[in-house]
Parts: C-alpha cells; sequence; structure tokens
C-alpha cells in the first residue's frame, strides 16, 4: 500500500463509516484510496460544515467523527469547527493535504503551518512526514481524541509521502482507556459535606453526558432526592420530567441560578468552566467536583473536594453511600424553584406574527419523541432552547456552548441524522442559518430527513440584546434576508411560513418527520 491507502485501510479498522471534507489536488492519493473502501467520503460545501459535521458526530456517538481539507484556506476553512470540537469536548480526528515536503521549508504556493495554526486547538496533532508512521499515528490520533476528555486531534498528510509505498499494516484497535475508581478518602470527604448539607444541588455537565454515567446520575437523584441544575451542554442527563429537575442555569425568572446561589453545597458532575462561567453563580458555599480531571484552577470555583476518576464509578460509590443512610435530604427544599420553572417552560405562541422562540418551542417540543434530536445553532434562540425546551433523554438536545461558533446547526443536524435512529431537528436563526445553509444541498445529496427551523428576526439579535442592555441602542446588527421559503424551495425540499398559532404547529408536525423540510418563523 502507499501511506495514503495505509491511512484509509486505517480508518476502516477504527470503524470509521464517513469522512465529511471538500476534495483538493493535494487530496488525490487520499480521495482514490476512499472511493476504494468501505469508507464513504461525504463531499461538503464547505471545510466548516465537514468539520462541524465531525463535531457533532463524535459528540452524540462518543466515536470520533472525521473531517478533511486541503492545504491553505481549505485548513483555514476547517479550522473553526476543529476548535468548536476542542472547547465542546468531542471526538474528532481531521486530516489536511499539504504541499509536498520539498518545498515546506520556503515559500511556496497555499503553504502554510498549518500544524502549528492547529496546535491550540487540538489534544495532538502531527505531520505524516514518513509513510512508515502512518498506523502508528492514526491509532494514536484516535486514542488520543476519544480518551476522556475527549477532543480534536489532526494529521497532516503531504501530497509526496501520500503516494509512497509502505509494508505496515493498521494496529489492531484496542479497548478504550478509562479512567480509574476513585480515591476512597476524597470520597469520604465528598460523603461528609453531603451529609452536613441542607440544601444540596447537583449541577449536571458535558461529561455527566459524555461519560455515559447517566443511568448512575440520575440512580444517585433518586437515591439522596437531590435537584439538579443542568448546563446548556448537560441537558438531559437527568430527564426535565423528573421532578427533581431544575432544567438548566438559564431557566425561568433565573429560578435555577436562584436555587444555585440558596444551596448550601453544590456537587458538580462532568462540570467545565467552558460551558458557562460559575461567577455568574452567586455561590458561597462548598463545591465538590466529580470528574475525571482536575478543575480548573478559578477564583469562583474553588472546590473544596475534587473527586477525580472515572465518573461514572464515583456516581455509583456515591449512590451506594446514599443508600446505606450516610448522606440524603428529607425536605423539599426546591420545590418553589420547579414550580417557577415549569410556569416559564409553559408558554403559547402569539396570536399573530412575529411571534417568540419561548413562545414556539413548548409546540416543538410537543411534536417531537423524547427520543428526537434538537440541534441548536447559536444566538438568542439557544438562549431560549436552554430556557424553554425541555430534554427528557441525554444527548438530545445539542448546543455548542464551549466555542459558542454560528453556523453549526445545520450540517450538524446532517451529522446527526446518519447518527441517531429518531428524527432530528435543526434550530437556528437566520444569521446562523445562512452561515452554511448550503449544507442543505449536501443533506439533499445523501437523502437525509431533518427539519430546519429558522427563527428569522433580520437582526444578530442576540449582539442587539445585549447592546441595548448595555447602552440602550443597538448597531452593526441589521440584517436582509432572501426570501428563505423559495430559497429551501430551490433545493427541492419542502417549506413553510406559518402565520398562526394553528399553522406553526400544522407546520412543524408536518416537518418533524417527513422529508427535509424548512420552517420559516418570523420573531421579534
Amino acid at each position: 500500500m502507499n501511506a495514503a491507502e495505509l491511512l484509509v485501510a486505517c480508518l476502516e479498522r477504527e470503524g470509521v463509516e464517513h469522512v465529511f471534507g471538500i476534495p483538493g489536488e493535494e487530496l488525490e492519493d487520499l480521495l482514490f484510496a476512499l472511493d476504494d473502501s468501505e469508507v464513504t467520503f461525504v463531499p461538503t460545501r464547505h471545510e466548516q460544515g465537514a468539520a462541524f459535521m465531525a463535531d457533532v458526530h463524535g459528540r452524540l456517538t462518543g466515536r470520533a467523527g472525521v473531517c478533511c481539507s486541503t492545504l491553505g484556506p481549505g485548513a483555514t476553512n476547517l479550522l473553526t469547527g476543529v476548535a468548536d470540537a476542542h472547547l465542546d469536548k468531542s471526538p474528532l480526528v481531521a486530516v489536511t493535504g499539504q504541499g509536498g515536503l520539498e518545498r515546506l521549508h520556503k515559500e511556496s504556493h497555499q503553504a502554510l503551518n498549518v500544524v502549528g495554526l492547529f496546535e491550540p486547538v487540538t489534544k495532538w496533532n502531527a505531520q505524516l512526514d514518513d509513510p512508515d508512521v502512518v498506523g502508528e499515528a492514526v491509532r494514536k490520533a484516535f486514542k488520543v481524541a476519544e480518551y476522556e476528555k475527549p477532543g480534536a486531534t489532526h494529521l497532516e498528510l503531504p501530497e509526496d509521502v501520500a503516494g509512497e509505498a509502505t509494508q505496515e499494516r493498521p494496529l489492531p484497535e484496542r479497548e478504550p482507556v478509562r479512567p480509574g475508581a476513585p480515591d476512597p478518602d476524597a470520597l469520604d470527604r465528598a460523603v461528609d459535606l453531603l451529609a452536613a448539607a441542607d440544601r444540596p444541588l447537583v449541577v449536571a455537565g458535558n461529561g455527566a453526558v459524555r461519560a455515559r454515567a447517566v443511568d448512575r446520575l440520575r440512580a444517585l437523584v433518586e437515591a439522596a432526592d437531590l435537584p439538579v441544575v443542568s448546563t446548556y451542554m448537560g441537558k438531559g442527563a437527568v430527564s426535565d420530567a423528573d421532578e427533581r429537575s431544575l432544567m438548566t442555569v438559564a431557566s425561568g425568572d433565573g429560578a435555577a441560578a436562584e436555587a444555585i446561589a440558596a444551596a448550601d453545597l453544590l456537587v458538580a458532575v462532568g462540570y467545565d468552566v467552558a460551558e458557562h462561567d460559575p461567577a455568574d453563580w452567586d455561590h458561597d458555599g462548598p463545591i465538590v467536583h466529580v470528574d475525571s480531571e482536575p478543575a480548573e484552577v478559578y477564583a469562583a470555583y474553588n472546590s473544596e473536594v475534587e473527586v477525580v476518576a472515572d465518573v461514572g464509578r464515583t456516581l455509583q460509590a456515591l449512590t451506594d453511600r446514599a443508600e446505606d443512610g450516610a448522606f440524603g435530604t428529607e425536605t423539599d427544599w426546591y420545590g418553589d424553584y420547579r414550580e417557577r420553572v415549569l410556569a416559564d417552560v409553559d408558554r403559547e405562541p402569539a396570536d399573530e406574527p412575529p411571534f417568540t422562540e419561548e413562545g414556539v418551542l413548548p409546540v416543538l417540543r410537543d411534536v417531537m419523541a423524547d427520543e428526537d434530536v434538537l440541534v441548536s445553532d447559536v444566538g438568542s434562540h439557544k438562549m431560549a432552547v436552554a430556557a424553554n425546551y425541555p430534554a427528557y433523554e441525554p444527548n438530545t438536545c445539542v448546543v455548542s456552548n464551549g466555542l459558542a461558533a454560528m453556523g453549526i446547526a445545520v450540517p450538524g443536524a446532517l451529522a446527526a441524522d446518519l447518527a441517531v435512529d429518531g428524527n432530528v431537528v435543526a434550530a437556528t436563526g437566520d444569521g446562523g442559518f445562512l452561515m452554511n445553509a448550503a449544507e442543505i444541498e449536501t443533506a439533499t445529496r445523501l437523502g437525509c430527513s431533518y427539519a430546519v427551523v429558522v427563527f428569522r428576526d433580520d437582526d444578530y439579535g442576540l449582539i442587539s440584546e445585549k447592546q441595548l442592555d448595555h447602552t440602550g441602542d443597538s448597531t452593526g446588527t441589521g440584517l436582509s434576508n432572501p426570501d428563505l421559503t423559495t430559497f429551501a424551495e430551490s433545493f427541492g425540499i419542502d417549506a413553510y411560513r406559518p402565520e398562526s398559532p394553528g399553522e406553526i404547529r400544522e407546520a412543524l408536525d408536518e416537518a418533524v418527520g417527513g422529508g427535509m423540510a424548512l420552517v420559516e418563523i418570523p420573531v421579534e
């Protein structure tokens, strides 16, 4: 085999089904190797979209999604989605082409130091400068990307190396390496704090979902009668139908945030500071940090106890102690907060346009099954999704909140549609939608079936809201849009523009679970 063929054989060994990307001449050997393999190359309309697809695939499956680009502008376009995976802790492997080694020591066409560019946004990255290292490098890229905490890795394949012969073969895949058991002393200290607390509260972060520890978290919550507030990326770790759920830290009239402030102990499970700034919590009591890595050093998150171990094993150990009577709350101190959260979620659309995201989301939630997946873009609607869209199962509400990159919803929903059995909805604003709307063509070409709900306000609305709050005025945020329904129909998909509450329900009911469709909803 040549180096490119060996790389693809390694992808097959890793169980990769799709590689998302844009072709380039430096990728020629790799593309033909993919064409002769069991791995499907998916040509996308932008490298950023390809990286977002790999990002969401990794987040939903726990197995690294793969994206590729050529050198220069292809690699720089790929960078945003790779950075999103880095801060959102999604396993991703990026492969970029490069010019021949003979010209990389000097200035040359499209040549950039791509390995240097990717260094800050990857867990590991390397240039494949010898065909015999490909097998080791690909195995390492997947192992590092998928190891907790997961993230992005990157391999650069120069075009001359890609065509060179090698006698090496793929390394066997091994069982993933898992974090160890909790330290008994740290566990005892955590139990002591829980036993002494009158108002303990769990903050469920992305790591609780990512570590596939949801069942154990739910068992602990039930055994100890602990209320739970989720981060945006932790939604669904505990079902929002559970009476102990206070939904997210963004919920209601600040009810969840007020509960955090009122709690005399926080147990942060799989929480990352990048998900939500704890400086906003207004919490003075102790914090127990339960995660696979030590907590970030931060004055606003100075943990009293850190149980650094496999999250699931730690939760199981705490549940065992709760069931033995070591701790547990007897009072429903959080009931009022739960009632306020539910009251805020229970809204209806306005009688006529413009509507509000908060009024539409309950209708969308009603037409979607518990296991259906919502992929939210970034903007003012994301804040509404966090606060007003209940999640009942893990990984059914995908929110980018580490990097918080606009444009993720349409390509991310494509990846979700390939990865899950349930229905998929992309929720986006008009700003984020048009950043990667061209991936609708990719979706239709692949035969995908998901709904795109566009909340149109002709503005970068979240920025306007912040400017108005700070200054009383806004500037630089206004937009104009094409006729979005006609735009959608030009791709050959169904399109709706409801003008009443009844039409909203009818449009969403038809779009969710049908073929590819777009629902444009004007909002204020």
